[in-house]
């Protein structure tokens, strides 16, 4: 049997989300390994990825919250919204102050309607958006909801200046990108991302993550890593052999609170499934791990 577990890398910047993938297969020697969430070629940090089974979990991974630290240069922006672009407009905003700054930054906090930048990974018409992009192609995009908890900002030296440091803890699929260009259009100018690094996404953080110089099979977690974030159901044998054979759960007996989706684990602490909410009070499989022929005791 291949291998199966999280990997929680540290990615480098001047590789792509898939340029990491790719690797990680050939110092797995796994085929099966996709990513939860993209990060840009530029950007540095916490990127997840599942390796065997566990790229089935990866859907309940991608929408966890993230955190990002980072600078941005105000009184610039570009076409990218970022350092790697063209220079599109400089402005003179010697005289915003750090205060301005701060407060133009919390008023980019809550629920807001962001729209993706041209340089995304978004599909409009079929085409993904920085293809178009790189043709000189600019289309109309929709705002999509994102929420923005926090949005902090610090000068990078003296009191004021043009580069400020920040940090941004966020809903999945807000550009940090966006969110700093319309800061700089909030304080009258314009101003561009610099520096990006993801530091956690949702309870995986830096500190445990590994360099791809450290990618070997001995640094997978086990698959119940990967979904601890959720609610769990202890499976006694029983429910260990219903779960085997694909039947449905009874919700009220596992003791299943809330709304769900729980994660199923069998006596040893393994991870058997995750399971949704079905009619009848009853539990339904959205993900099983383990085969049919792994059920346990009495199984």
């Amino acid at each position: 049997m291949g291998l199966d577990g999280l990997l929680v890398v540290d990615k480098p910047a001047g590789c792509t989300s898939h340029d990491v993938v790719a690797r990680c297969r050939r110092a797995l020697s796994e085929k099966k390994v996709g990513h939860g969430g993209t990060l840009d070629p530029d950007a540095t940090g916490v990127l997840l990825l599942g390796v065997g089974r566990v790229t089935r979990l990866l859907r309940f991974l991608t929408p966890l919250a993230k955190t990002y630290m980072g600078e941005m240069v105000l009184g610039t922006s570009t076409d990218t919204l970022d350092a790697s672009g063209r220079v599109t407009g400089t402005w003179d905003m010697s005289r915003v102050t750090t205060e301005q700054v701060k407060a133009a930054a919390a008023a980019l906090t809550g629920e807001l309607q962001q729209v993706p930048p041209m340089v995304s990974a978004v599909q409009v018409g079929g085409r993904r958006l920085h293809q178009l992009a790189r043709e000189g192609v600019e289309v109309e995009r929709r705002p999509r909801p994102v929420t923005v908890w926090v949005f902090e900002v610090e000068p990078a030296a003296g009191p004021a200046g043009p580069l400020y440091r920040f940090r941004v803890q966020c809903s999945s699929g807000t550009y940090v990108r966006s969110l700093v260009d319309d800061l700089g259009r909030a304080l009258g100018g314009g101003a561009h991302l610099s520096r990006l690094r993801r530091t956690a996404v949702g309870p995986f953080d830096v500190d445990g993550a590994v360099s791809l110089d450290e990618v070997e099979p001995s640094r997978l977690a086990p698959p119940a890593r990967a979904v601890s974030f959720l609610d769990s159901v202890l499976l006694d044998a029983a429910a260990r052999a219903d779960a085997s054979q694909g039947r449905p759960l009874d919700r009220e007996r596992l003791g299943a609170t809330g709304s769900g989706p729980w994660a199923a684990l069998d006596e040893a602490g393994d991870l058997v499934g995750v399971y949704e909410a079905a009619a009848a009070s009853q539990l339904r499989a959205a993900v099983i791990l383990q085969p049919a022929n792994a059920a346990g005791p009495g199984g």
